[in-house]
C-alpha cells in the first residue's frame, strides 16, 4: 500500500475512451491505495447487461471494491443527477476514511457532475411545455427531442447525455421562456481536488482494440444476452437499449440487418463514439495523458505523478 502526503483529500479520474484499458489500470491504482473504485459508466449502471458493457468481472470486482455497477433495473431511466446523488456520498465516505477515491469510466457528464455544480435551470417552469415535450419523447425517441435541443441551444446540449431526458426537456422548456439554460450560470469551480489521467493510444490502435473487443462480445454471447434483454420485456424505447451493442443488436434480432451488418455498425458506432470521448475529455482541466503501458506500471505512474 502506498502512503503519500500529497494524496490526501484527493481524487483519481481515469478516463478516456472506450476500449483505453482504463478498467484494469484503475485496479491497479486501487489495489497500490487500498482504495476502491466509483465507476463513471452510463451502461454499466444496469443489471444484466454486462458483455456489451464490458462489465468487470465479478473476480475483478472481489478483489477490490467497484461502486456504481448493477445499481438500475434495466427497465429504469437513469440520469446524471441521479448518479451524482450515489456518487458523491461514496467519495465523501472515502475520503473521510482516508482513501483516495479511484474514478473510472468513459461517460463524461458523469465526472463532470461530480467535479462541478452545473445548474439543473433555474427558469420558470411551464407544465403545458413540459408534457408536450415528454409526448414528443415517447413517440419519436430521447434522440429526437435531443437534436431539437442542439438546434435551440447547443451549448446546454453539450453538457447533457442525450439519454436525460428529464434534463432534455426542462432544457427545451426553458428556453421556450425566451432565456436559453446555457445563459444560466454554471459553478465551475471544482468541489474535490482531482489528478486527471488519461491513456493515449494511437488512434489506429485504439480503433483495432475496440474491433476486437467487438468481436469477443460476440464470441461471449452478446445476442443471447440481448435476447435475454427482450424476453424479459424490454423494449428498444428502454434507455438501456439504446446503448451501442445493444440497439443495433436488437436491429439484428428483429430481423432489420444481418449478422454481419450488426458487427460492422457496433465497430463503427463505437469507434465514433471514442472520438467523441476523446473530444469530450479534452476539455477537463488538467487531464495527463500517460503512453500504453502495462496496468501495473501505469498505475505506478500515476501514483509517482500525485
Amino acid at each position: 500500500m502506498v502512503q503519500k502526503n500529497s494524496i490526501k483529500n484527493k481524487i483519481i479520474i481515469i478516463c478516456g475512451p472506450t476500449a483505453s484499458g482504463k478498467s484494469a489500470v484503475a485496479l491497479e491504482c486501487a489495489k497500490l491505495l487500498d482504495s476502491e473504485i466509483i465507476y463513471a459508466d452510463s451502461m454499466d449502471i444496469y443489471k444484466n447487461l454486462n458483455i456489451g458493457t464490458a462489465k468487470p468481472t465479478l473476480s475483478e470486482q472481489s478483489i477490490v471494491k467497484h461502486h456504481l455497477i448493477d445499481v438500475a433495473n434495466p427497465n429504469e431511466d437513469f440520469s446524471v443527477s441521479q448518479y451524482k446523488q450515489l456518487a458523491r456520498p461514496i467519495i465523501n465516505d472515502l475520503i473521510n476514511k482516508g482513501k483516495v477515491p479511484i474514478i473510472c469510466g468513459g461517460t463524461g457528464f458523469y465526472i463532470n457532475s461530480i467535479l462541478y455544480d452545473f445548474s439543473y435551470g433555474n427558469g420558470k417552469g411551464d407544465l403545458n411545455v413540459r408534457e408536450k415535450y415528454k409526448k414528443i419523447a415517447e413517440e419519436f425517441g430521447n434522440n429526437y427531442v435531443y437534436n431539437l435541443l442542439k438546434e435551440i441551444d447547443p451549448l446546454s446540449a453539450e453538457k447533457i447525455h442525450e439519454n436525460d431526458v428529464k434534463r432534455v426537456i426542462r432544457a427545451l422548456e426553458i428556453a421556450e421562456t425566451g432565456i436559453k439554460k446555457s445563459d444560466i450560470q454554471d459553478d465551475l469551480t471544482p468541489k474535490y481536488n482531482y489528478s486527471a489521467y488519461s491513456i493515449n493510444f494511437d488512434r489506429e490502435l485504439l480503433y483495432k482494440r475496440i474491433n476486437d473487443r467487438v468481436d469477443q462480445m460476440f464470441k461471449l454471447g452478446l445476442v443471447d444476452e440481448v435476447n435475454s434483454l427482450i424476453n424479459s420485456g424490454i423494449t428498444i424505447k428502454n434507455q438501456c437499449m439504446q446503448g451501442i451493442g445493444y440497439k443495433e443488436v436488437y436491429s439484428y434480432i428483429n430481423n432489420e440487418i444481418s449478422l454481419d451488418e450488426c458487427i460492422e455498425l457496433i465497430k463503427l458506432n463505437t469507434r465514433h463514439y471514442a472520438k467523441r470521448q476523446i473530444t469530450f475529455f479534452k476539455k477537463l482541466n488538467g487531464l495527463q495523458y500517460l503512453e500504453p503501458d502495462s496496468p501495473k506500471i501505469l498505475a505506478q505512474r500515476i501514483i509517482n505523478l500525485l
